[in-house]
């Protein structure tokens, strides 16, 4: 009882009663220590992604045929540990993370947010990496992060709530992409359903803890490297709709056939689920087919090739079809493995094919504006994706063009496929639970009864 007389007495001496309350204290410290493991982990995580990668491309660049042996053998492997192992860990990673934020307290978000589960979220991405498959580390860092932020709440024996939840995945986003003002875009516009005040804070405080640490060791870096110059308002306006319009499509139409093959409600999602390993062959062979094809282009996270488009060298005009087939096959095979930075890279692809319309000097802003339509037609989050864009490119300049971009992105988007893609997903990982809560509603039905 003391420190509830010290609660009175600071009342009386104006000082608010909550910032004295263990409860609070111990939120407070259980943010702090998360949000710095989660900036420790994302490196770590980046330092293994980026390794798998180069050590694939290596071995690729000596032996070209790897990609027909290893690559398909790869994602059978990784499938089968998968749905063995680590059925939640499967896909994107911020799926999990909207159904786990929906309820928190039921027993399926614990296996979505379990160390288990998030370390074999790491591992198999990584492995995926290594073995060339189009995927990106960002998704899983969502997943990573939340569980990281669930378990430190836990060890302290503070609720887990949705917004310790909400606050993990975008310290997730912050860290991977150092991006800190896209996690709490993010958060408000994909994680949260309502904008809450503490919600907000606990938002704002994970995600520039976990950033700084973040940015601590690996240094005050621009993820894509900056971009200079602006764009005549003649341009933008040709540019903005065309890239919104032809982005939006796009990314719509991958949005749509990922829901189709592996959404909840999709068409063909029980066949391909009924045979995972199969599935996983089929395609990690179309992956491996089209890095032989492309020399190992379309392999990885694809930051190398969106690096040197956006800073004007050029590329081939058919890096964009290349990777996005690779990057849809990826996500339809079921392995684990984010879709960020493949969506970023297939849009710079895509940015790539409408460069020979505009000057030659614009080529790097129009290369980001067609990343920015086709981000937001695969994920409708038009605000991340215009805070994401300009802070890995350190182009506050193209803000308003990418806005223009990115809201015509999301309309067309959804156009073509009218649920977002990540929200689809997550119901797929809520089912189960949905399920089990079902059957026990039954089962104290038929108690009562009898």
């Amino acid at each position: 009882m003391r420190w509830r007389e010290q609660i009175n007495r600071s009342m009386q001496e104006g000082v608010p009663a909550e910032i004295l309350r263990p409860a609070d204290w111990g939120r407070r410290i259980a943010m702090l220590v998360s949000a710095v493991l989660v900036g420790l982990a994302a490196i770590a995580f980046a330092f293994a992604g980026d390794w798998a990668q180069e050590t694939f491309l290596h071995a690729q660049a000596r032996r070209p045929w790897i990609n027909l042996v290893a690559t398909p053998l790869a994602f059978v492997a990784i499938a089968a540990i998968t749905v063995r192992f680590a059925s939640a860990s499967r896909g994107s990673g911020i799926p999990q993370v909207m159904a786990a934020g929906k309820a928190p307290e039921a027993a399926q978000s614990g296996a979505l947010l379990s160390i288990r589960t998030a370390l074999a979220k790491v591992a198999l991405t990584v492995g995926a990496l290594l073995g060339g498959a189009s995927v990106g580390r960002e998704g899983p860092t969502v997943q990573l992060a939340a569980a990281t932020m669930a378990h430190v709440h836990r060890l302290f024996r503070v609720k887990v709530t949705s917004g310790v939840i909400i606050a993990g995945g975008a310290a997730g986003v912050a860290a991977a992409f150092n991006t800190p003002l896209a996690g709490i875009a993010f958060a408000i516009e994909e994680l949260a359903v309502a904008y809450e005040q503490r919600v907000a804070i606990l938002v704002m405080g994970a995600v520039m803890i976990a950033g700084l640490t973040a940015q601590g060791i690996a240094g005050s870096y621009v993820y894509f490297g900056e971009l200079d110059g602006a764009l005549p308002i003649a341009t933008v306006l040709i540019a903005a709709p065309l890239a919104g319009v032809i982005g939006g499509v796009l990314g719509g139409l991958f949005a749509r056939a990922v829901c189709a093959l592996r959404g909840p409600d999709g068409r063909y999602t029980r066949v391909l689920g009924k045979r995972p390993l199969a599935t996983a062959l089929v395609c990690g062979l179309i992956v491996g087919g089209l890095g032989f094809a492309t020399a190992g282009a379309t392999a990885g996270t694809g930051y190398e090739p969106t690096r040197d488009l956006l800073a004007g060298a050029g590329g081939a005009y058919w890096f964009g079809p290349a990777k996005f087939a690779a990057a849809l096959a990826t996500s339809v095979s079921g392995i684990p493995g984010g879709i960020f930075a493949p969506s970023l890279a297939v849009g710079a692809g895509f940015g790539e094919l409408m460069t020979p319309l505009f000057a030659p000097e614009h080529a790097g802003l129009i290369v980001l504006l067609g990343m920015g339509g086709y981000f937001t037609g695969v994920v409708r989050a038009p605000l991340t994706a215009v805070i994401i864009l300009s802070e890995a490119t350190g182009s506050s300049h193209a803000i308003l063009p990418l806005f223009a971009t990115a809201l015509i992105g999301d309309w067309t988007g959804a156009m073509v496929c009218r649920e977002r893609l990540y929200h689809a997903l997550a119901r797929d990982f809520a089912a189960p639970r949905a399920a089990a809560e079902g059957g026990e509603a039954e089962s104290r039905k038929d108690d009562g009864a009898s």
